[in-house]
């Protein structure tokens, strides 16, 4: 259904056209709220159809002086930003705009606390700051350096912006962090009692004569014993990250990257350590009836994949979220290659193509 969406406008936007050298300022002020409200809403293959055919389109303002990457700033559009890319040396000029009513610049508007639904893409306050930080971040790298500590019309500049809309967000971030560490300690202390315990009961008894395990060479008592080891270890590993969480200064830099990775490992470990322990327990049923066989032992390995399951359906999702906000988000913005005007479109006579030589000037030749 997408598709088939991409291709209707594909030939709506044909059939209104009309050649490039008879290109009116009527069509541009006609078609300028729908590449706005594309940008809001994040359609950015609309704007790649549109921008395809009359390039000059991606760098149109709005009343307030605003692009459409302006607009994908504010409303945290990461997929329409990355378009900026792929303009060349129009990147700085569209860096550089200021809005008329505010005097703000891009990084000010990076600087505002977005709507509920950007910040809803991932789950939990700390990374929802994590993500607001990676945004202020990257256009920090685009503007002007002028621009960074630029005073608006209120005379606050963008890290004052950031620091004075993102309060609460930074608040709530590190309650939710510190909530979810403590839980996951618990159940990390509780693990390490119960595998240290059974470290020390063995089971299988030692031979009277040779003092001995009975069952040393039993392929069960081996898988228990590094089982154990394994669950004892990731145990450890896990409670030791999971205090450094806790002692953590919860500052943007730390929310940037550093609690992320220690969130995504301390679970990994716990997981981990989980597996390990229901494996032992399973290794000693075979242990206690292998001489007897029968159904016991499969009965036995069955109920230990419940909480395994239930741990796993339980902690996934956040796993999964806190996994790619940690890793995946250094590649939330990042430069396509030949998406906007690598295209020949024979009907209007319009060819646009890349320049090899990018330090040459703008991307774009037009010809028609």
């Amino acid at each position: 259904m997408k598709t088939l969406a991409h291709q209707l406008v594909d030939k709506l936007w044909k059939r209104v056209g009309i050649p490039y050298q008879q290109f009116s300022s009527n069509l541009v002020k006609n078609s300028m709220d729908l590449i706005f409200e594309a940008a809001k809403v994040g359609n950015v293959e609309f704007l790649i159809i549109l921008a395809r055919s009359y390039p000059e389109l991606i760098l149109r303002q709005d009343e307030d002086k605003r692009s459409i990457f302006h607009i994908a700033i504010l409303y945290r559009q990461e997929s329409v930003f990355n378009l900026i890319f792929e303009i060349g040396a129009d990147k700085d000029t569209l860096a550089s705009y200021v809005t008329s009513k505010t005097k703000e610049n891009m990084l000010h508007l990076a600087g505002k606390l977005p709507d509920l639904d950007p910040l809803n893409i991932v789950s939990g306050a700390a990374l929802q700051m994590q993500r607001e930080l990676l945004w202020f971040k990257e256009i920090e790298k685009i503007v002007p350096q002028s621009y960074v500590n630029r005073r608006n019309s209120e005379g606050l500049t963008p890290k004052e912006i950031f620091i004075k809309t993102h309060a609460h967000l930074e608040k709530d971030g590190e309650k939710w962090m510190k909530d979810t560490t403590n839980y996951c300690l618990i159940v990390a202390t509780l693990v390490a009692t119960v595998i240290f315990a059974a470290v020390l009961t063995v089971p299988g008894g030692n031979n009277q004569e040779t003092g001995t395990r009975i069952d040393f060479r039993n392929n069960w008592f081996i898988i228990y014993f590094i089982s154990d080891a394994i669950s004892l270890c990731s145990c450890s590993t896990s409670i030791i990250i999971f205090l450094s969480i806790l002692t953590s200064r919860y500052i943007e830099e730390d929310f940037l990257k550093s609690l992320p990775l220690k969130l995504v490992f301390g679970l990994a470990t716990l997981f981990i350590s989980m597996v390990g322990m229901m494996v032992a327990f399973i290794a000693t049923s075979f242990l206690v009836f292998s001489s007897a066989g029968g159904w016991v032992p499969f009965v036995v390995i069955t109920l230990a994949s419940i909480p395994i399951a239930l741990f796993v359906w339980l902690h996934l999702t956040r796993w999964v979220d806190t996994f790619l906000s940690a890793y995946k988000s250094r590649f939330l913005f990042r430069p396509y290659k030949h998406r906007l005007f690598l295209v020949q479109d024979a009907d209007w006579g319009i060819d646009m193509k890349y320049k090899s030589n990018k330090k040459q000037g703008k991307l774009l030749e037009v010809k028609g």
